[in-house]
């Protein structure tokens, strides 16, 4: 039996592909705009320097082991592999310390002029700027080891530490309760700013105009 097709119908067809036509180039402009974000942006590194105690009732380290947990939060939040981490002040090497401390020295990725930053001052172009990009993070993920006890580590972090980074999209949040335990207590998830070329980067650590300085 021949199929017959009216003209509202056709006509409802015909708007149908319109409204298609013309929805295209905008999701197409979305995910360029997308993509434009995400790479294609210029950065410098730039020195930063910070004294950490921490103060926490849950979790409680040496400061050998607050040492290696600051290290590898720093590296995850984009830090330069030449960084160094050192422990002061400290009172029981080798054991659990009440207030352990640490001296961060590092070198972190800072947006040329003109680009969106969350990490105070924009740096300003140089000869060393670098192509880089926003990457995810999440601290919290039990791939990145930051356990459901340093719940008041990642307080810490995100109140001393994610300052010195640039970063944008930041997801924060802790319900914290000294003693205890608790999963999903806090979380910290952001964008930060790594260098396409990782290799660059690592080969950077051997001396570099924008190295922090020695002690």
């Amino acid at each position: 039996m021949p199929m017959h097709i009216t003209r509202s119908e056709v006509g409802l067809a015909i708007a149908a592909t319109a409204v298609a036509l013309v929805c295209m180039p905008a999701w197409g402009a979305g995910d360029e705009k997308e993509a434009a974000e995400t790479r294609g942006l210029s950065a410098v590194w730039t020195a930063r320097e910070l004294s950490f105690v921490y103060v926490g009732f849950t979790a409680q380290y040496s400061c050998e082991g607050l040492r290696d947990r600051v290290t590898d939060v720093l590296l995850q939040l984009g830090a330069r592999r030449d960084l160094e981490v050192r422990e002061s002040p400290c009172v029981s090497l080798g054991r659990p310390d009440a207030f352990p401390g640490v001296r961060i020295r590092m070198n972190v990725l800072q947006p040329v002029t003109g680009q969106s930053t969350a990490a105070g001052p924009i740096a300003t172009p140089t000869p060393a700027a670098v192509p880089a990009h926003w990457k995810r993070i999440d601290l919290a993920s039990a791939r990145n080891g930051v356990t459901a006890a340093e719940c008041e580590l990642l307080e810490q972090v995100k109140t001393d530490i994610l300052p010195l980074f640039a970063t944008r999209n930041v997801e924060y949040g802790s319900h914290c309760q000294p003693h205890q335990v608790q999963l999903g207590a806090a979380w910290l998830r952001a964008e930060v700013l790594v260098p396409d070329d990782q290799k660059a980067a690592a080969d950077l650590s051997t001396g570099s105009p924008g190295r922090a300085p020695g002690p």
